[in-house]
């Protein structure tokens, strides 16, 4: 009779103990769909809180600002209850609860404390209502830079902690927090990029006195370092928010000085001085660093002028076409029509066959095609919140470089791409630049892949490779000696050979072990610049094929972090393939 009841008893404790179960077990997926489903209601409100920010709308923002914390608290609070909590904490099987526990917390503060104070930003935040006309008013960026510098800031540590939650195994999460990831990037970088611009633009709009910039217009139809040759160039003027061009010029108008005018130290000489970049214009910017080359154009233009600038910039004709995608062709005085179609072939290729034999008269023209774009923008035409963008994905390309002789700005510039230096930063780093040695306009037919792989992070070093082909897509030998003959170059090539300096910049710390062009071994220069390893060697391209320069290196495993890939913005888009381990935290 007592086994009989302590039987009984067992089955009772089993019983209640897989009702609780059940219970908990029903309670937990009501709470997942209540959490989902907020969730999934923040994230809305916030791309919509982001988006009408962005559009100068205050009230609409700041209620969808409000919208997405209400939903985000309640997701917080249903996913912190006793039983979402207890279920989390069970190894392997609870890592999706905890990981919706950790988005479900970055949402509400992506909410309450980026969203709600970026909704009193709106009228910031929207470039169109800083722009009158033809002037941007600075004053409000200026006002609102320390608020915006303290919600960037929160906005970049909430990316940062998305970045640390683990997706776990349950797919559903792991898209939840791909697309989560994403949203706090976004906010990041407009944040960011805003703050960057209340720093900037005020002063180098001239809000603090008038500024003149040295503008350079790169062709990379004859690659350089930074990009291109320097066809033509305007001296820009900002005052007061309003930027005019009252000096335009072809590079055959700028003088170049007998001797130096500056020095940018023996490492630069090193590799440089035989192509005298200081005082020839069309070699002042080999240097992938476009300090350097900003610096040149500066120290020239006093010497010929006396006029003291304030700074350097320097675009392509494919930065151009993304703006005349914005404001819509423009017309020359001749009549003729550019469009964001055109632009490129036109200034990069077509050229060259219309003026034959006549390169004044074609680079007067290039200088009215420039001209014309610039007058478009300076006055108005387009969208401002649009034309950002497609100057954004210049700047973004590489396409679009600023360089600032003030001390304070030229440090910011440093820490966005705009800047276009070598950087000094300590992770994996390569960075290829092309420089064309046969005088000719054949990298408009160049094509790129590029590939770096490395080791495991065993050790002190590992072996790391560099892969570099070059194709020479030319298909028409009927073209002008301009574009095709050897221009400058003591070699004998037949006409259509590509004649290609390839720079590589390494990591810091790397040594080069062996280096090869088509499996054979060629001549290189192998000397520091800027801090890093620099190792050079010349190609040869002929029409319609393929070089191959590989690189062996042992690479430090002190470099940690992501490996960085800054691209040469040529014309072509090229094929970069990375597969380098991080080796442990930057």
């Amino acid at each position: 009779m007592i086994r009989r009841a302590f039987g009984n008893r067992i089955v009772q404790v089993v019983a209640v103990l897989l009702l609780l179960l059940i219970a908990a077990m029903c309670w937990l997926a009501f709470s997942a769909f209540k959490v989902r489903g907020d969730l999934e209601d923040a994230r809305a409100d916030a791309s919509d809180a982001r988006q009408l920010a962005l559009d100068g709308d205050q009230d609409g923002a700041a209620q969808a600002a409000d919208a997405a914390a209400d939903k985000a608290r309640s997701a917080s609070d249903w996913s912190h209850g006793f039983v979402w909590s207890t279920a989390a904490s069970i190894p392997w099987l609870g890592a999706p609860l905890e990981s919706v526990q950790q988005m479900s917390d970055a949402v509400e503060n992506l909410a309450t404390q980026v969203l709600v104070p970026s909704a009193e930003l709106a009228s910031v935040l929207n470039p169109s209502e800083l722009r009158n006309g033809d002037t941007v008013d600075t004053a409000p960026l200026r006002e609102a830079q320390p608020q915006l510098a303290a919600v960037a800031a929160t906005s970049s540590e909430i990316a940062a902690q998305v970045e640390t939650i683990e997706p776990s195994w349950l797919g559903v999460v792991a898209d939840a927090h791909a697309q989560l990831q994403e949203q706090v990037d976004e906010a990041a970088a407009t944040l960011n990029g805003t703050n960057v611009a209340a720093q900037l633009v005020p002063s180098m709009l001239g809000g603090d006195g008038p500024r003149n910039y040295f503008l350079a217009f790169q062709t990379p139809s004859e690659a350089r370092g930074t990009g291109g040759l320097v066809g033509g160039f305007a001296i820009m003027n900002a005052r007061n928010g309003r930027v005019t061009v009252p000096t335009l010029g072809a590079n055959s108008t700028f003088r170049d000085p007998v001797r130096p005018q500056i020095d940018l130290g023996p490492d630069y000489d090193a590799i440089y001085s035989s192509y005298r970049p200081y005082t020839d214009f069309r070699n002042n910017n080999l240097s992938a660093h476009f300090p350097d080359a900003a610096k040149i154009w500066i120290a020239n233009w006093q010497r010929q002028t006396g006029q003291e600038l304030d700074g350097a910039m320097a675009l392509d004709p494919i930065a151009l076409s993304y703006v005349l995608d914005v404001t819509g062709p423009v017309t020359l005085p001749n009549g003729e029509e550019i469009t964001a179609d055109n632009v490129v072939p036109i200034t990069l290729s077509t050229s060259y066959e219309r003026f034959r034999g006549d390169s004044e008269a074609r680079k007067l023209y290039l200088q009215a095609i420039a001209k014309a774009v610039v007058d478009q923008v300076a006055s108005a035409e387009g969208d401002t919140g649009d034309i950002l963008e497609a100057l954004g994905r210049g700047v973004h390309e590489r396409r679009i470089m600023i360089y600032s002789t003030d001390a304070d700005e030229q440090r910011i510039l440093q820490t966005t791409a705009l800047g276009h230096q070598i950087s000094d930063t300590s992770s994996p780093y390569l960075q290829v630049a092309i420089g064309n040695a046969g005088g000719n306009k054949l990298d408009y037919y160049l094509r790129r892949d590029i590939s770096y792989t490395a080791g495991a992070c065993d050790g002190t070093t590992r072996e790391s490779s560099v892969t570099v082909k070059l194709t020479n897509t030319l298909d028409d030998l009927t073209l002008p000696d301009y574009v095709l003959a050897p221009n400058g170059t003591v070699r004998a090539m037949p006409k259509g050979t590509n004649l290609s300096n390839v720079e590589m910049l390494l990591t810091k710390g790397a040594v080069v072990k062996q280096i090869s062009v088509d499996g054979q071994s060629p001549m290189r220069v192998e000397l520091p610049l800027h801090g890093r390893p620099y190792v050079s060697t010349m190609v040869q391209i002929p029409p319609g094929e393929t070089v191959t320069v590989e690189l062996t290196l042992d690479e430090p495993t002190s470099a940690h972090g992501e490996a960085e890939l800054p691209i040469q913005p040529l014309v072509d888009d090229p094929t970069v393939t990375v597969d380098v381990p991080e080796c442990g935290a930057a």
